[in-house]
């Protein structure tokens, strides 16, 4: 209608004008409504082609949608296990902060391998208690067996000698010959017994303890598991968690924990496609929301979508028919408000309303431009007043047609 009319006062009523008081014709006698294009043909007819070429001037240059969304996510309430609710900490609705404890399992289970896993490292510490005291009496074995040995030796030797008097018989001297070697494996015996308690206790048991230790940490990783807290700061939703309950992290989530700062940072917005020339990061843009009428918020282009979601393919099974695609995506943009706290008030979801303005400003200041361009941006960026204008009275006449003529 604003377009209409702005044309019309360049070319209908100029005509009229003309018609009315340079040529002195009369409405109602001779501008009468059977008359009226063909006396008005040239200004009707110019009007009309002007009118299309600025509502497509604002409408491609200055784009406007209204699928805007402050979108947030949220947090499932999931175990890593599943169990038994034990215990509740808290309620629907209830703020709660990072680390905060939401809701325990039933940690029975995870605290019998907790104590299995603090018997076996006291398992192997006594183990090394023992072994040491081996240690100990494996030194005295061995200076038996070395005392052993040499008495063997010593008499083996006088032995020898007397077998030269033929003192003593050629069969007790071989017999002590082998009670030498007898002797002999038994020191050597000591000893590996020694060096087998000394690896015991320096590598063996140390690695047992080392494995018990993990055991014990795993055990403990389990049973921290069982107690589900918030992972970051937010609102609890839809929590109706109770004793008793049985929950599973793949089909019974216990609930949904609504971050603080969700939805409160930036606006996501769905342009058509043919504006994917003229989005730009950095552009100016202006926003109205429902959740807070009579509000105009600057905003600024942060983030451009440099693919279209509806042409997405996701391997199946089955060939993907590219009519079901015929159906055009929006060019996805992401908006912030140009100063902070401006989102604030406005509910997470809201739908909004957004316009986006070229601006030439840069182009303009080239001192190379050429007259017909330095015209044609003027123009462009001044034609951004219209649909500026247009958000203001969406902004106005929004809660009227949300509560009155919606309706309700």
């Amino acid at each position: 209608m604003f377009e209409l009319l702005l044309c019309s006062m360049l070319t209908v009523l100029p005509d009229y004008l003309f018609r009315r008081y340079a040529q002195g014709k009369r409405i109602g006698h001779d501008i009468t409504l059977y008359t009226v294009w063909y006396e008005l043909r040239w200004g009707i007819t110019a009007c009309l082609v002007l009118t299309i070429s600025l509502i497509t001037m604002i409408f491609y240059f200055h784009p406007s949608t209204k699928s805007v969304t402050a979108v947030f996510r949220t947090v499932t309430i999931l175990p890593e296990t599943v169990g038994r609710v034990e215990e509740v900490y808290v309620g629907i609705n209830q703020r709660v902060e990072a680390g905060a404890p939401l809701f325990r399992l039933d940690g029975s289970q995870q605290e019998a391998a907790l104590e299995t896993a603090r018997r076996r490292i006291a398992e192997i510490d006594a183990g090394t208690a023992v072994a040491q005291t081996e240690l100990a009496g494996a030194d005295g074995q061995i200076q038996e067996a070395q005392g052993a040995y040499q008495m063997a030796v010593d008499e083996y030797e006088m032995k020898a000698q007397l077998l030269k008097s033929d003192a003593v018989s050629r069969r007790e001297v071989e017999r002590l010959k082998t009670s030498i070697d007898s002797r002999k494996g038994a020191v050597d015996a000591a000893l590996a017994k020694k060096r087998t308690l000394e690896t015991q206790i320096s590598a063996l048991l140390p690695a047992q303890k080392a494995s018990a230790e993990a055991a014990q940490a795993q055990a403990q990783v389990e049973l921290d598991k069982t107690l589900v807290r918030a992972g970051v700061a937010g609102s609890v939703q839809q929590f109706g968690l109770r004793p008793g309950d049985i929950v599973n992290s793949m089909l019974r989530p216990a609930g949904i924990l609504v971050p603080t700062a969700a939805g409160r940072v930036a606006l996501i917005a769905g342009f058509g496609q043919i504006e994917a020339q003229v989005m730009k990061p950095g552009m100016i843009a202006e926003a109205t929301c429902v959740g807070k009428p009579f509000t105009i918020i600057p905003m600024v282009v942060t983030v451009v979508q440099d693919v279209i979601a509806a042409g997405q393919l996701r391997a199946t099974d089955q060939l993907v028919d590219v009519q079901q695609m015929s159906q055009p995506g929006t060019l996805t943009v992401f908006l912030e408000p140009l100063f902070p706290g401006q989102l604030e008030g406005i509910p997470p979801g809201s739908s909004c309303i957004a316009n986006a303005y070229t601006n030439n400003h840069d182009a303009l200041a080239d001192k190379n431009i050429s007259t017909p361009r330095w015209i044609y941006l003027h123009v462009v960026d001044a034609v951004g007043l219209v649909h500026a204008m247009i958000l203001r009275m969406q902004a106005v006449m929004l809660p009227v047609q949300t509560l009155v003529l919606s309706g309700h």
